[in-house]
């Protein structure tokens, strides 16, 4: 047990250096590496912070503190960590409704929950949320960050900007004729250098070069658009000192379902960051170390004045690109991050709001889902409709409904489909299985026996049909015979149809025989005491067992007989 968990707990930082060795050459590629990183981090940590109506340092804070801790505890060898802008509709909600005291509790609830996930090794089952889902909340959480910039986009003097969408809308279209020209110019031009720098320019990281070119346009020319210092004034220098707020029941039972949605939000979008970075570096993350990495560097961030944080796909694939060799680039990054708030916090709030706003535009653009949302939108009618769902809940409700309703509208569809895929059929049905040496057809079935097959597991969305089976016999067989050679698996639900259908036969003085029973599906009936009912010599692993069993029970009405009265003797006592 103790070296199981010692490999769940070591850094992918550990055991890369280790494996290969660490020397000089490699530490000056992490630091050139992780200054790239820390060029385009900057103005997006602070560009989250604002979309997510908090002062832009919370941002910075994060990129600084989670992103070392994720880097040097997680499970992935090119992971940068850091705010996302998956979070700001969620973080917005949270601290509008019980303030940063409450997001702060919320993130450390977040934090313990992913550890909880890590050492409960949840980090393959992540990997099951259903794909509509994730692109569903996805694009969803796009449209709602674009439309949150739309105000610093247009320049609009909006004060206190409302949470719901249609809300939003409606305030927007009411206040449009305060638009602020120069604001919208300065935003287009900024997203004109980022779309040019991505396609010309690829290697030298747009967001920076906007932000700098901005703001040194604004100070040049006294442009007259709002900037980081005329809304928040100036940011701090230092990282703050840590501190938790007072925490109750009540704020943990109010707070715990956003936990709950930051919790999932930060190890689907870590681990989907970690994969990419595998397939781009042909590497192998740790699902549940990582889970571990995020789970410490959530309750860091929120201790030390920051937000809740995961893995960045687009910065740790600028990482990798950026010739990165271990995780020390992603704690080089967030060094260089504390560099530049130590020396260039003067300067940093000097960057006007409409170039954050265009540098988020493309990131919401980004995490839109387009090629993607194309593609599901051609698969089958139930796919369509989780993404479809999902996606409105998203922008009209609330992301925790979202994704509730999104997995379990999924699954119910997901079991309607298996229902769909599982047949019992008796063997007039078996004339497609010329090939089967042992097809129910083959077989010479005497008289007063039914035989029928299950194919596919048995679980509880087909228990019901399976019991609905016997109504179709009048009167009823002498000896039922189940074949379930093709069910790999039986559910609680499974067990209590076969119950009933064992009560229902003997009560009309029929025998039950399961066929063809593997070792998982016997072993369970055997513990649920239902192989006692049926009796154990009516369990037989081959049909030719199951009819010669049958041929007696009809030659000999005796022995039928005394099965029964054996079996209410078994209910009674």
């Amino acid at each position: 047990m103790k070296q199981s968990l010692h490999k769940l707990l070591e850094p992918k930082l550990i055991t890369y250096i280790r494996k290969n060795g660490y020397d000089q050459s490699d530490f000056i590629k992490d630091a050139l590496s992780g200054l790239s990183v820390a060029i385009v981090a900057l103005p997006l940590a602070m560009a989250i912070a604002i979309a997510s109506n908090l002062p832009p340092e919370r941002g910075v804070f994060t990129a600084i503190v989670a992103g070392l801790l994720i880097s040097l505890m997680g499970g992935s060898r090119f992971q940068i960590g850091g705010p996302t802008a998956a979070f700001i509709v969620t973080v917005a909600l949270v601290a509008m409704k019980h303030g940063y005291e409450g997001l702060v509790i919320a993130t450390i609830m977040a934090g313990i929950l992913l550890i909880l996930m890590a050492f409960l090794r949840a980090g393959e089952l992540i990997k099951f949320i259903p794909y509509p889902v994730i692109v569903g909340f996805t694009s969803g959480i796009a449209l709602l960050i674009l439309f949150s910039q739309l105000r610093d986009f247009f320049g609009l003097s909006i004060q206190t900007m409302p949470p719901d969408f249609i809300d939003k809308l409606v305030l927007y279209v009411q206040n449009l004729h305060q638009t602020n020209p120069y604001s919208v110019i300065v935003a287009l031009i900024s997203i004109g250098i980022i779309v040019l720098m991505t396609k010309k320019y690829p290697k030298i990281p747009g967001p920076i070069v906007v932000v700098t070119l901005s703001a040194l346009a604004v100070w040049l020319f006294n442009i007259p658009i709002e900037t980081i210092e005329s809304r928040f004034g100036a940011i701090p220098s230092m990282l703050p000192s840590p501190s938790i707020p007072m925490v109750t029941f009540e704020k943990i039972r109010l707070l715990f379902p956003d936990a709950m949605t930051i919790a999932l939000l930060a190890a689907i979008e870590s681990l989907l960051s970690a994969v990419v970075a595998d397939g781009m570096a042909r590497t192998k993350h740790k699902s549940n170390t990582e889970l571990w990495g995020q789970g410490v560097a959530n309750i860091a961030s929120a201790v030390f004045g920051g937000l809740p944080a995961t893995g960045a796909i687009a910065r740790t694939a600028t990482n990798i690109k950026a010739g990165a060799v271990s995780p020390i680039s992603g704690i080089m990054h967030a060094l260089w991050l504390f560099g530049f708030m130590l020396l260039l916090s003067p300067l940093i709030v000097k960057i006007p709001l409409a170039a954050l706003s265009a540098i988020l535009i493309i990131v919401a653009w980004n995490m839109s889902e387009i090629k993607h949302i194309r593609s599901i939108m051609k698969a089958p009618r139930a796919d369509r409709a989780v993404l479809l769902v999902t996606f409105a809940l998203t922008v009209l409700v609330d992301l925790n409904v979202a994704i509730q309703a999104g997995i379990a509208l999924a699954s119910i569809l997901f079991i309607h489909s298996m229902m769909g895929a599982v047949e019992i059929r008796s063997y007039d049905d078996d004339d497609d299985e010329n090939d089967d040496p042992d097809a129910t057809s083959k077989k010479v079935i005497p008289k007063g026996v039914e035989v029928y097959e299950i194919k596919g597991p048995l679980f509880f969305g087909i228990a019901e049909k399976l019991v609905d089976t016997l109504l179709l016999f009048d009167p009823p067989p002498q000896v039922f015979i189940l074949r379930l050679r093709h069910v790999p698996m039986i559910d609680a639900a499974g067990l209590h149809a076969l119950e009933t259908l064992t009560h229902q036969l003997h009560a009309q003085h029929s025998v039950l025989i399961l066929s063809g029973v593997n070792k998982n599906v016997h072993n369970y009936v055997r513990k649920s005491g239902l192989a006692e009912e049926i009796g154990e010599w009516n369990i037989v692993d081959h049909i030719d067992k199951a009819l010669a069993l049958a041929h007696e029970i009809v030659d000999e009405p005796q022995k039928q007989r005394k099965i029964i009265v054996c079996h209410g003797l078994q209910q009674k006592n």
